[in-house]
């Protein structure tokens, strides 16, 4: 049996679900996020806590799988997730305009990138981006996006990265 799946979430004060033979729906201060139910697993709400379990001959694996995206929507509608991004290099800059982040990082055009809906990007100064939004995967996605449109680089370490991402150079070519 999954370990995990035996570990109840605490609903907080505020937070709602609703379950449903299809989907799951989590309501909280800072919104709603809702899930396609995994066939198999049995999702009860008791004493303020939500239980998991799968049902006879299902890997236990899912009901594991079910209670971590259930206790990542909990977190996300009531303190929600954060992402911050660093651009090292001289001339990397960004910036906000509207919805739409600025990019300049040493290409001949400058890049745009659209903030899709449920995250909010900001610059809180000319090297740092803050990714913001409840839904946990959509957040990391969007900062693989823009960190995907110049990676760090093994020589110099130019290029967008993960705050507190340790980049391992390499020795340059000796003569």
């Amino acid at each position: 049996m999954s370990r995990v799946a035996k570990k109840p979430i605490a609903l907080p004060k505020g937070v709602e679900c609703k379950i449903e033979t299809a989907a799951i729906t989590v309501k909280g201060s800072r919104g709603v996020l809702s899930m396609a139910a995994i066939a198999g697993v049995k999702v009860a709400i008791a004493d303020g806590q939500i239980h998991c379990q799968a049902d006879e001959g299902i890997d236990s694996k899912f009901a594991g799988t079910m209670r971590a995206l259930l206790a990542n929507m909990v977190k996300g509608v009531t303190e929600g997730y954060e992402r911050k991004l660093e651009l090292v290099g001289v001339g990397y800059r960004a910036a906000m305009q509207g919805k739409t982040l600025n990019l300049s990082l040493g290409f001949s055009h400058p890049v745009s990138f659209a903030a899709p809906d449920g995250v909010t990007l900001e610059t809180p100064s000319q090297t740092e981006i803050l990714i913001k939004g409840t839904d946990k995967q959509c957040v990391g996605q969007v900062a693989a996006k823009i960190r995907a449109f110049r990676p760090p680089e093994p020589y110099k370490g130019k290029g967008v990265r993960y705050a507190g991402e340790k980049i391992t150079l390499k020795e340059a070519k000796k003569a």
